[in-house]
């Protein structure tokens, strides 16, 4: 049997094994370490989001996430929606940040693929067409009814990666596999420690989003310590690691594209 130490240490070793692939990866990057201050980083576009003119006629989803700025991109990710439906030529983007005023969502905040100061966005889903025009309504109605749209905390959250978590509750649709670095993707309320993963997929206990378990579809088995998620993803073979995020086949949740 494994001892308590053994598992303390194992714990200990694999957090110190992600953090430095964490950090390799950033240093090969180079958008963590620029030195540039916040105002001065990079929010240009990535090039990433389709030309909503062009596409004039089909409906867009599509959900982004981008380490956050400086040294807390070696821990986290920011999180954001966009989307258009048929015969828009421009995306609505929605995101969650702190500062600003009293409510934290923010519709257009930035460009729809932009860098997020310095750090280029990953593409975590991509709906286009008939499907993506039935999510947009339901999408609408989870931003409405987020329930901390004047709270903010980096960690246990709620922040960014729980209004993200939030609406894929609401719409499984999206098949959102939030990584295992969206710190605050578990918050729950004390007095509902129990539901949906936040793909909408699976099933969840979480205490704050500070400690739980996560089996889903797409989240695969997700142990959730202080914050720091660890898992398999069975589906898409992966390792769910903290600081890294995910350590294996890249997942990008598609259709009618």
């Amino acid at each position: 049997m494994i001892s308590g130490r053994a598992l303390i240490i194992g714990f200990i070793c694999l957090l110190l094994l992600s953090f430095g692939q964490s950090w390799y990866r950033a240093k090969q990057s180079g958008e963590v370490f620029t030195g540039e201050q916040w105002w001065a980083a990079r929010r240009d576009s990535a090039g990433i989001a389709p030309d909503p003119v062009a596409l004039r006629d089909t409906a867009i989803v599509q959900v982004y996430a981008a380490p956050t700025y400086g040294w807390r991109g070696l821990v986290a990710v920011h999180p954001w929606i966009i989307f258009k439906k048929a015969g828009d030529i421009h995306y609505s983007r929605y995101d969650v940040v702190s500062w600003g005023g009293d409510e934290v969502i923010r519709r257009d905040y930035a460009l729809p693929d932009g860098y997020w100061y310095g750090s280029r966005p990953a593409l975590l889903a991509d709906h286009r067409g008939p499907r993506a025009e039935a999510m947009i309504p339901r999408i609408e109605a989870a931003i409405r009814s987020y329930p901390y749209p004047h709270t903010y905390h980096a960690w246990p959250g709620p922040n960014s990666n729980t209004f993200m978590a939030h609406i894929g509750r609401r719409v499984p649709e999206l098949q959102l596999d939030l990584p295992a670095n969206a710190i605050g993707k578990d918050y729950r309320a004390l007095t509902h420690p129990v539901g949906l993963s936040p793909s909408g997929q699976g099933v969840q206990i979480s205490v704050l989003g500070l400690l739980g378990l996560t089996v889903g579809v797409e989240e695969g088995v997700e142990v959730n310590i202080l914050g720091l998620n660890m898992g398999v993803d069975v589906l898409s073979p992966a390792l769910r690691l903290p600081f890294v995020g995910r350590l294996g086949y890249d997942k990008v949740a598609r259709d009618g594209i």
